[in-house]
């Protein structure tokens, strides 16, 4: 008798990424099924715009993509979820002075977890994604890894810090060893895919018009008033149009006439000011983050050198990580991250993600900068 296949749940966006990896999981032999996630209604955010994803017209691609594989094809709707778990968070986050990430969150609790449980009920033995990252499992203890991806420049590793042992050993990134995206587009092609030139999505989906703030007053239905520009000081420096629509490290968009170029370095939110510094007072020579994710080991007692990221873009810095402890020596679960060197813009609500050359060796939420 002839051994059963393993079963795939593919995560299909209708981009040409998530399309090669169903097509990869078919060569490997996995008896595949592509899944569309549908995540939010119309009505919540209006309409999509051309560089995001989840589009009518996405699906539509996915669908054609799945029936060329063979593969039976299906939309789960998780607009509920994606409403409590994401866009709430990200409105949350904004109404507190943060500064979110709510891609972070839809891999989190949509494709992690919800399409993780979906998978399990449907007797899949792994969910795949197009994310470039890699997953290894060290031979020496047996842990799964979360690696790099080839593709440094496509590299997603950052945004899938939270997942935990059981989840890495259920999970499959296929497009993890392409050294380039034009590889990835030439397999599509391969395949006639009509996707295969199709470009990337970039922006935040449920975010019509790029404008957060237009976003969320029209999500909560609240308004948010004017208040004051002012310097580290205290001095007024103009006025802006409501605090939630300015970030930490911004400079452009302010609507000032100013002597020399500021940043905004902070927010008071009872006090509704949003507050300017020419630079200074911008770096932060530590951060306190919880949430915390530790995947190559558990939490360690000692300090740990590493190279960090505290957003999606920025550059690996070096920097210790040591977890944080109560007086009798327990845990509190906060870790306090030592840059070596100050780094820029650190904002609250991002994640900061530990790397050890091309592994990660974890993450959380930063909640403090400490200048």
């Amino acid at each position: 008798m002839s051994e059963e296949k393993k079963k795939a749940l593919v995560a299909m966006s209708g981009g040409v990424d998530s399309s090669v990896a169903a097509a990869l999981m078919c060569d490997a032999g996995y008896d595949a099924i592509g899944v569309t996630m549908k995540l939010y209604n119309n009505e919540t955010v209006d309409v999509c715009r051309e560089n995001t994803c989840c589009t009518l017209e996405d699906t539509e691609d996915a669908r054609q993509v799945a029936t060329s594989l063979g593969m039976p094809y299906y939309v789960f709707n998780f607009t509920e979820d994606f409403d409590r778990q994401v866009i709430e968070r990200f409105v949350r986050t904004y109404e507190e002075g943060g500064t979110p990430n709510p891609c972070i969150d839809c891999n989190r609790y949509m494709k992690h977890e919800k399409l993780y449980h979906r998978a399990e009920t449907l007797g899949c033995d792994v969910i795949v994604t197009g994310h470039y990252a890699r997953i290894e499992q060290d031979p020496a203890t047996g842990r799964w890894l979360l690696k790099k991806a080839k593709n440094l420049a496509k590299d997603q590793s950052y945004v899938l810090y939270f997942l935990t042992q059981q989840q890495l050993a259920h999970t499959m990134f296929p497009l993890g060893n392409f050294a380039s995206k034009e590889e990835v587009r030439e397999v599509a092609e391969k395949y006639g895919f009509i996707n295969a030139r199709k470009h990337d999505s970039q922006d935040i989906c449920f975010v019509v018009n790029g404008d957060y703030g237009d976003f969320i007053e029209h999500y909560t239905g609240k308004s948010f008033a004017p208040g004051k520009f002012v310097d580290t000081e205290g001095h007024v420096l103009g006025e802006h149009k409501g605090i939630i629509r300015y970030t930490i490290g911004q400079r452009k968009g302010l609507g000032l006439a100013l002597p020399a170029p500021m940043y905004v370095c902070g927010k008071d939110m009872e006090k509704n000011e949003v507050i300017l510094t020419t630079g200074p007072a911008l770096y932060s020579s530590a951060l306190i983050a919880d949430h915390f994710n530790w995947i190559p080991y558990d939490e360690p007692t000692e300090a740990v050198r590493v190279t960090v990221k505290t957003r999606y873009k920025a550059k690996e810095v070096p920097a210790t990580a040591e977890v944080l402890r109560d007086e009798h020596g327990r845990s509190t679960g906060r870790v306090i991250v030592r840059f070596e060197q100050p780094e820029r813009a650190v904002a609250i609500g991002q994640a900061v993600v530990l790397y050890a050359g091309d592994t990660v060796v974890g993450g959380g939420t930063i909640r403090e900068a400490i200048r």
